[in-house]
């Protein structure tokens, strides 16, 4: 750094990478910058971490569906066969997260876990979820393209599959929001960042200007914005195996990810999302029976079946392959500006 009182001249001299005075560059410098560990080997690592640890996990799952008889595991229907494996998965990326929070000395707050309003946020997550899968449930059984059949579970039979149901489906929040929109977005939006103010920094007027008031507040929402886009279309790559997806299906799980990614943007944290995420899921598949990615699971309060095209009805993809799911997602996003309080975060 030069002296307040060195010339221009000096100050060119200064950053000259001919300068002897200049730090040479070494090994380290490949994978720790100015920020910590680089924004690509962190995301690597992190996959890694995720991967080793989800087959670690999966060994006593494998032993158990390859020998039940040897390892006394009994046959499970329902939810029972759906929270060992999602238990597996949200341990994996919890453990996998906290110990890039370790190896980057970083708080893991500032992957969407923390906040201030964590309960009143989720449980905002949780109503509005039930609302909006109720609204277009409903919708398109005003519409004729969803018929109501019989309910199928009563008394204590209703409130156990509901009780483990809901388990199961906030274990999938848990899991898929932190899995994409934690670690992940926190650290692609950091790189991009990087990558943003170093392009910037060949602009001699823009280096000498300190990233501070709206310029900063300008890259730090190109960051966050371009990392959900990119992390938003994986999130619907990553559905595009389930059986039953449709085009209007994956469309819409894009959508739905940058819609969870607004509401990081607004409290900071993951807690809204997380909440919407598990009720949506629950009162699609076991409030209304109706089928999830092609999927109807085992246990359901009631029977419902499609009726018409299925670009309105969803088909058998269910309700999110129905284009009445866009003005939803377009309403829940309205909704998020309008009554989440925008907060200061490290999210961004």
């Amino acid at each position: 750094m030069h002296s307040p009182s060195s010339s221009p001249e000096q100050a060119i001299c200064d950053f000259n990478p001919a300068s002897p005075s200049s730090p040479r560059f070494t090994l380290r410098d490949i994978f720790v910058g100015a920020d910590g560990l680089r924004a690509g080997w962190g995301i690597l690592l992190f996959q890694l971490l995720r991967t080793f640890l989800l087959f670690f996990f999966a060994l006593p799952l494998l032993f158990h569906a390859l020998f039940p008889s040897m390892s006394g595991a009994r046959s499970f229907s329902g939810p029972g066969q759906m929270l060992p494996y999602e238990a597996m998965f949200t341990t994996a990326v919890l453990i996998a997260t906290w110990l890039m929070a370790k190896i980057e000395r970083r708080p893991t707050s500032v992957y969407g876990l923390g906040g201030n309003r964590r309960l009143r946020n989720f449980l905002s997550g949780l109503a509005w979820g039930v609302a909006m899968l109720s609204i277009l449930v409903f919708t398109l059984r005003a519409a004729g393209l969803l018929v109501f059949d019989a309910r199928q579970l009563f008394g204590v039979s209703a409130l156990r599959y509901g009780a483990l149901w809901f388990v199961g489906f906030l274990l999938v929040g848990v899991n898929e929001e932190y899995a994409f929109r934690g670690y992940l977005q926190f650290t692609l939006a950091r790189g991009i960042n990087g990558i943003y103010g170093w392009l910037r920094s060949f602009s001699s007027r823009a280096a000498e200007r300190s990233e501070t008031g709206p310029r900063a507040s300008t890259q730090a929402a190109f960051g966050f914005w371009t990392a959900a886009f990119l992390l938003s279309f994986y999130f619907g790559l990553a559905h595009n195996s389930n059986r039953g997806e449709s085009p209007i299906g994956l469309v819409a799980v894009v959508l739905i990810g940058l819609v969870f990614c607004l509401s990081l943007w607004r409290t900071g944290s993951l807690w809204w999302a997380i909440g919407f995420h598990a009720a949506w899921d629950w009162a699609q598949s076991f409030l209304y029976g109706v089928a999830d990615s092609g999927l109807v699971i085992q246990g359901h309060l009631f029977a419902t079946h499609p009726v018409g095209r299925p670009i309105f009805s969803g088909g058998l993809t269910g309700p999110e392959g129905s284009l009445f799911i866009l003005p939803i997602l377009a309403f829940t996003a309205a909704l998020i500006l309008l009554t989440l309080t925008k907060v200061r975060s490290d999210n961004r």
